[in-house]
């Protein structure tokens, strides 16, 4: 393919190459970093020594390079190797903590949580990155961006997950280089009377100004939940089942400020600009403003990968444009992503980066090869085939992603599309222009009542989309495998429809022939599998039996593990879901289970295998333990944190295996089982 030719995309490929093997692989950044600066000037004496001829040492030298720097890089960004990382000191005991606030997370029922900085630990200079998690309580004040507090508190790891196939948050909180967390008191917590200020602390003050100046409007509360998505990248005052609808109808890309939104603004900005071309050095004054206001607004909006991404790509556009030079788009796109790259590399693993590259690479491949295949003559025709081309080529660029991390498909993705997208730059527009007047206090009404019907439209035509169930298709299974080889069946099936050769038919057969085939062997494998778990979850008890592709769950709450039962039933494929009551005994091949509940009724037999404990029985375990003398007690999240303890210290007295699936995790007893 032909934009394997420039050399920036080679450059990326080959950052990214470097990058993986950095996280992946524990490097020491001493090691990485005496390569990298090793290579370099060897790096210059190939260059000068290269022939157009021979042996390629330049091109060898430059792709060593740079797969260096991307592991020294990541390695910096991990920060682990770093000498006065926080992890280096001795975390086993209380400390004093001076932490800067970075970013808020979005609040739930138990906490409030903040991605905070380390300063310093015990009164010496440290760096990292730790959550500080805090009750929620509506009273209780909010920390805002940059504010700097002292706290005297022990942290601990990121909890792994607790049951099979749920969201791994510690691995996601890894990839962002944050490994702890400090479970803290608010009123333990002393703020910091003078705390240095950032750019991105002063564009979330503006930020959080502009919303207070929207809420005092007559907006609706769904319609500014979206006027904050829309405009300020500010997701979290969307109620959940508008932004479900959102999901559902394919269109929630159109919440995420991205390149869609900063192109329209760079359109906007180059006109109202455009008068500065008439003055001396106008042009370069008026690409400066314009760089500067594209940067402005990706602070306020919250620098998320998806608009650090867009502002970075038509920053370049923007200076091409300057230089009133043609250029070809691949090259933009790998320039922006390697500048990206080189200085947040942890933003390779975020799924929105990953979907935003795979959606803009998509759109400046695919969209030329639909508009030569057939270009209409009528005028709504072609606009109406150009908006669809758009959203079916971003659609296969993030199809394989979307597939392994949502397992859902919205098949009228197209629908909603042609009908918000055409009108989206003026939303856009008017948007702006409301968020000005409100911030010179001269919003008119009539101006808000007609912008609050502009939102409130395109929320009933998404949520008409995304009430069309059978359009919908959710829970796919879909693994790594299957993601990789999907991108090898769509970028050869494009190929060979835009020149039908056995080159590009080859590699297409093989690809679905190889899809196919892991598929079955997939299926085949779960054949023989056989599985009974126990799960973890707060007042519930839950048990999973998987047999091939069918599973059994016996539960006192089948709504409460709902989420739990669907990540585990896409994850091994099983089709076939049957819930039960849950029952006291179990066989488990040779091994016996016996499930004591709050009505404490004893087992009718004695040397049971396992006693599984649940929903807090008031008995006195280490009578219980003389009397059925049993080889392993579990308790389950059912249970009074309380009980938990008392019945570990017992066990660990009688000298009993003892396991909380609050601490562990769930429970996975012997496959072999009987019932």
């Amino acid at each position: 393919m032909r934009f394997f030719n420039f050399v920036s995309i080679k450059l990326t490929l080959c950052l990214i190459a470097g990058i993986i093997i950095g996280f992946y692989f524990e490097i020491p950044l001493s090691l990485s970093l005496a390569i990298t600066i090793a290579l370099v000037p060897f790096l210059y004496w190939a260059h000068k020594r290269q022939t157009r001829e021979g042996f390629p040492f330049f091109e060898l030298t430059t792709i060593s390079t740079t797969i260096a720097l991307g592991i020294v890089i990541v390695t910096l960004a991990k920060s682990e190797d770093l000498p006065n990382h926080y992890s280096k000191r001795n975390l086993d005991k209380h400390n004093l903590w001076e932490l800067k606030v970075e970013e808020e997370l979005k609040q739930n029922q138990y906490s409030q949580r903040y991605v905070v900085k380390v300063i310093s630990l015990e009164n010496r200079r440290s760096s990292g990155k730790i959550i500080l998690s805090l009750p929620s309580d509506s009273t209780a004040k909010k920390f805002q961006l940059d504010d700097e507090l002292f706290i005297f508190s022990s942290v601990k790891t990121i909890a792994p997950p607790l049951n099979p196939h749920q969201f791994n948050y510690k691995k996601y909180l890894e990839k962002q280089g944050i490994y702890h967390q400090i479970q803290g008191d608010p009123e333990a917590i002393t703020l910091k009377d003078k705390a240095s200020c950032t750019l991105r602390g002063l564009a979330a003050n503006l930020r959080e100004r502009i919303i207070l100046k929207l809420k005092k409007e007559d907006f609706g509360k769904d319609e500014l939940g979206v006027i904050q998505a829309l405009l300020l990248g500010q997701r979290s005052d969307i109620p959940e089942e508008t932004y479900n609808s959102y999901i559902d109808a394919g269109a929630v890309h159109i919440l995420a400020v991205s390149g869609l939104h900063v192109g329209i603004l760079l359109l906007l900005l180059q006109f109202l600009l455009s008068p500065l071309e008439w003055v001396p050095k106008g042009r370069t004054l008026k690409l400066a403003l314009i760089v500067i206001l594209l940067w402005s607004y990706a602070f306020v909006a919250g620098l998320s990968p998806s608009i650090l991404r867009a502002v970075t790509m038509f920053s370049f556009f923007a200076y091409a444009m300057y230089l009133n030079r043609p250029t070809n788009s691949f090259n933009i796109v790998a320039l922006s992503m390697l500048f990206i790259l080189l200085i947040k590399p942890l933003f390779l693993f975020q799924v929105g980066f990953q979907m935003s590259y795979a959606a803009v690479f998509a759109i400046v491949w695919i969209y030329p090869k639909l508009q030569r295949f057939w270009f209409p003559k009528h005028y709504i025709v072609r606009k109406i085939w150009q908006l669809l081309s758009v959203s079916v080529s971003a659609q296969l660029g993030v199809l394989p992603i979307s597939l392994f991390y949502f397992h859902q498909f919205p098949a009228l993705f197209f629908v909603s599309n042609l009908m918000i997208v055409p009108f989206l730059g003026f939303i856009l527009g008017l948007g702006i222009l409301v968020i000005v007047l409100s911030l010179l206090d001269c919003l008119p009404d009539f101006m808000v009542q007609i912008y609050n019907s502009v939102i409130k439209s395109m929320n009933f035509i998404i949520d008409r989309v995304a009430h069309q169930e059978g359009f919908i298709i959710k829970n796919i299974p879909f693994d790594s495998v299957q993601m990789i080889l999907g991108y090898l069946i769509i970028i050869s099936l494009i190929l060979f429809l835009s020149k039908p050769t056995f080159k590009y038919l080859a590699p297409l057969l093989l690809g679905i022939i190889l899809f196919q085939g892991w598929t079955i062997w997939d299926q085949f494998r779960l054949q023989g599998k056989e599985s009974f778990v126990l799960l973890h979850k707060s007042k519930n008890t839950s048990l999973l039996h998987q047999k091939g592709v069918s599973l059994t769950v016996y539960t006192t709450d089948s709504l409460g593990i709902s989420s739990i039962v669907d990540n585990y039933t896409i994850a091994e494929r099983n089709p076939s879901i049957n819930f039960l009551p849950l029952k006291h005994n179990f066989v488990l091949g040779k091994k016996e289970l016996y499930i004591m509940d709050s009505a404490s009724v004893y087992p009718p037999k004695k040397n049971l295998d396992f006693l599984l404990l649940t929903q807090s029985p008031k008995i006195n375990l280490e009578r219980i333990i003389d009397s059925i003398q049993p080889r392993k007690v579990i308790a389950d999240g059912s249970n009074f944190k309380s009980y938990i303890a008392r019945w570990k210290a017992t066990c660990i007295k009688s000298k009993i295996p003892f396991h909380s699936t609050r601490e562990k995790g769930s429970y996975f007893f012997n496959p072999k089982v009987n019932q």
